[in-house]
C-alpha cells in the first residue's frame, strides 16, 4: 500500500511540475517548450526552427547545445532563414561549409543564462545599449525600442526578438526574426 501511494504521489508531482513548466514558457512553433529539457530536445519540437536545428546539426553542435551551458540563443526562424539568398542554407550545410556554418551559429550564443531582465539590466547599465559578447568571440547589441527588443550584428543587420523568455534547463532562448551574421 505504501508504494502505491508513492508510486500515485510521483505520478501527481511528475504532472503538476511538468504542467508548472509548460505554462511558464511560452509555446514556440507550436510546441510547448519544457523548462526541465534542453535547448536541443525542445527545438527539435518547434515547426518555426526545423532550419535551425538543421543547421546545428550539420554544424556538430548537438552535443554543445545539449551540454550544462548555460546558454543564452537567439534562435532565428525559418522565416529568419528564408531571407538569406536564395540557396545560402542549402550551401552553409555542406560538409565543406561547416566552419562557416558553426561561426554564424555561434554568433547567435551568449555564455550564460541572460533572460529579457537581465538583458534590460545590461541595456540600463549601458545606458541605452548593451554590447553582449558571443560564443564565437564577436558582438552584439541590444537596446528597446518601445516594447521590442532589437539586436544589431556586426555587419549592421537588425532582429527583433519575437518570443523572450523560453527557459531551459541548460540557458535560455530568445526566437528572432532575422539572422545575425559576425564579421
Amino acid at each position: 500500500m505504501k508504494n502505491l501511494i508513492l508510486a500515485v504521489f510521483a505520478v501527481i508531482t511528475m504532472a503538476f511540475t511538468t504542467q508548472v513548466y509548460a505554462q511558464k514558457n511560452p509555446m514556440v512553433g507550436g510546441a510547448a517548450m519544457y523548462a526541465t529539457k534542453d535547448i536541443v530536445d525542445n527545438a527539435v519540437h518547434s515547426k518555426d526552427h526545423t532550419t535551425l536545428v538543421a543547421a546545428v546539426k550539420a554544424a556538430g553542435l548537438v552535443e554543445t547545445l545539449k551540454s550544462a551551458g548555460p546558454f543564452t540563443v537567439f534562435a532565428p526562424t525559418n522565416a529568419a532563414f528564408d531571407k538569406l539568398p536564395a540557396g545560402t542554407v542549402d550551401n552553409l550545410v555542406k560538409p565543406e561549409n561547416k566552419a562557416t556554418l558553426t561561426k554564424i551559429l555561434t554568433y547567435h550564443v551568449v555564455a550564460g543564462k541572460m533572460d529579457s531582465k537581465a538583458i534590460a539590466k545590461a541595456i540600463k547599465a549601458g545606458g541605452g545599449k548593451a554590447e553582449l559578447k558571443t560564443v564565437q568571440g564577436g558582438k552584439l547589441w541590444a537596446w528597446m525600442e518601445g516594447k521590442k527588443l532589437v539586436l544589431k550584428d556586426e555587419k549592421g543587420g537588425m532582429s527583433t526578438v519575437t518570443i523572450a523568455d523560453v527557459y531551459q534547463k541548460n540557458g535560455v532562448i530568445h526566437v528572432v526574426d532575422t539572422v545575425l551574421m559576425p564579421k
